[in-house]
């Protein structure tokens, strides 16, 4: 197909439609299996090439539809959604070749991919609701797609009571914003934020973005449907951890303009993500099972992420999230091969470093970034922050305090200097890329971050030198903090649910028993 006379316009919904057309065809039954999977290949990689293209002609205005407006970050992520959407759909194939329910499971991959393009387009309260919503329901089916298995019916049940309070959420914040600004347009909400500030209401209305956000992405206390959905298919997990959880970092980054003005909605989300981020962290080093790992791993680098977002380093959240979308895509399609890897290195004893690494590993992280960072050119970014990720880095400096040649301790601290070295300019020269965003670092909440990783770091530690120390908050860690067992009771309170096979029967046979009016 010869796209060189296709307006850019235009090429931003070709993935839409396409996604949307292969979920109908799906649907349709008219092809047989094999032939149904190869026809929605075949349209995602005419989506794909679509994407790209829209990329290169850039954010041009869709002319006659008002609430949908591409952006530079938004034509780079759908590329990025597309390019995985395309790789877990030959996964698929593969994957449920001989499976009852492929064509229910296609159409629902083809609808969350059709959703999460339009999303990413909304320039509208309304486009930006229906889309994120329209990719909940469609993701329900793929979550459920083995319906015996209980786990995962509770874990749908469970994102479908968080989806629904977010929903409420968006429309409380898209009337106080409409009622305010006199328009759902998104644009006409920055240009009113950036002449008159933010009244009360848009202050409230940030807030209520913030906690759907929250709900979303779930960050704690809502996590535990992300942990128990290992129950679905692998390429469903692949979807769901490189691609629509991230959602919310999206989001954040679309409504900076809000979010930089309104001081509440910034300390509530800069509370959610660090507090995520250092328990889910603290949580996933006590998990047994690779897939259950990867999931919390998730949770934690979405606090993570929502944490560049509140601080103000909104280059860097949109770089986090497309770091993090190739590398679970990858460890949840290569799962196999990294259950064999962790065997591998299960037969090898552990070793502790020595304390005299665990006190200088983060001094020698944080010189390195500085050095590397001024020989470029200056910081990209606060001096906080260069600690923070030094803090973060710091782990590969530790040494091992097993009998070694000094020779082999000088290569092993080199090596781990050069990799800090090497990942502290990948990300100075990645934030140079013109990504159309507009970075506001928050001098006092940016402290705040840097104590709480520190704190993260100090507890790592601690494990490491004195592990009986901390043997009980070990356990309450293996235990997630039992933070899930009481949004649970609470969920199955509010909202009963029938998610066990018993219960599902007993009420099937209820209904063919009842007598007929």
């Amino acid at each position: 197909m010869d796209f060189a006379h296709i307006p850019g316009p235009a090429l931003s919904l070709l993935p839409p439609l396409a996604m949307g057309l292969a979920a109908a065809l799906a649907l349709s039954g008219r092809l047989a299996v094999a032939a149904s999977w190869r026809g929605f290949q075949a349209l995602c990689g005419l989506a794909l090439v679509a994407a790209a293209l829209a990329l290169l002609a850039g954010p041009l205005r869709l002319q006659g539809l008002p609430g949908l407006q591409p952006t530079v970050v938004g034509l780079v992520l759908a590329l990025l959604v597309q390019g995985l959407g395309t790789v877990i759909a030959g996964f698929s194939a593969r994957y449920l070749d001989g499976e009852a329910g492929q064509r229910r499971y296609a159409a629902a991959l083809g609808g969350v991919l059709a959703a999460v393009h339009l999303l990413l387009m909304a320039d509208h309260w309304l486009v930006l609701i229906a889309a994120w919503a329209a990719v909940g329901v469609a993701l329900q089916s793929l979550l459920c797609f083995y319906p015996d298995r209980p786990f995962a019916l509770l874990a749908a049940h469970k994102k479908r009571i968080a989806d629904r309070a977010a929903d409420g959420l968006l429309l409380l914040a898209a009337g106080l914003a409409w009622r305010e600004v006199g328009s759902g347009s998104l644009s006409a909400l920055w240009a009113h934020v950036a002449q008159q500030g933010l009244s009360l209401s848009l202050q409230v209305a940030a807030v209520a973005l913030v906690l759907a956000v929250v709900l979303r992405t779930a960050l704690l206390p809502v996590h535990g449907w992300l942990i128990q959905v290992m129950e679905a298919p692998t390429p469903v997990s692949a979807l769901l951890h490189a691609g629509v959880v991230n959602l919310g970092g999206f989001v954040l980054i679309r409504f900076a303009p809000l979010l930089d003005a309104a001081a509440p909605a910034r300390w509530l989300l800069l509370g959610f993500g660090l507090a995520t981020a250092v328990l889910a962290g603290l949580v996933m080093l006590t998990r047994i099972s690779i897939k259950v790992r990867l999931a919390w791993s998730t949770v934690a680098q979405m606090g993570f992420m929502l944490l560049e977002c509140a601080v103000g380093l909104y280059t860097l959240a949109a770089l986090h999230l497309i770091g993090h979308s190739l590398y679970k895509a990858h460890a949840f399609l290569s799962a196999s091969g990294v259950v064999r890897d962790t065997r591998r290195q299960a037969l090898h004893a552990p070793a502790l470093p020595t304390s005299l690494s665990l006190l200088l590993a983060p001094v020698l992280a944080i010189g390195t970034v500085l050095v590397v960072l001024a020989a470029v050119g200056g910081p990209a970014w606060p001096l906080w922050w260069s600690a923070l990720l030094g803090l973060a880095w710091a782990p590969m400096l530790w040494l091992p305090a097993a009998p070694a040649a000094v020779g082999a301790r000088v290569r092993a601290l080199l090596c781990g200097l050069l990799m800090i070295g090497g990942l502290t300019l990948a990300a100075r020269l990645m934030h140079a890329l013109p990504l159309g965003l507009q970075d506001a670092p928050q001098a006092l909440a940016g402290p705040v971050a840097l104590l709480g990783m520190a704190l993260l770091y100090l507890g790592l530690a601690t494990l490491q030198w004195r592990p009986q120390a901390l043997a009980r908050a070990r356990r309450w860690s293996y235990a997630g903090f039992y933070v899930d067992e009481v949004y649970t009771r609470l969920a199955l309170r509010l909202w009963p649910a029938r998610w066990t096979p018993e219960a599902r029967r007993h009420a099937q046979a209820g209904r063919l028993s009842a007598p007929v009016a």
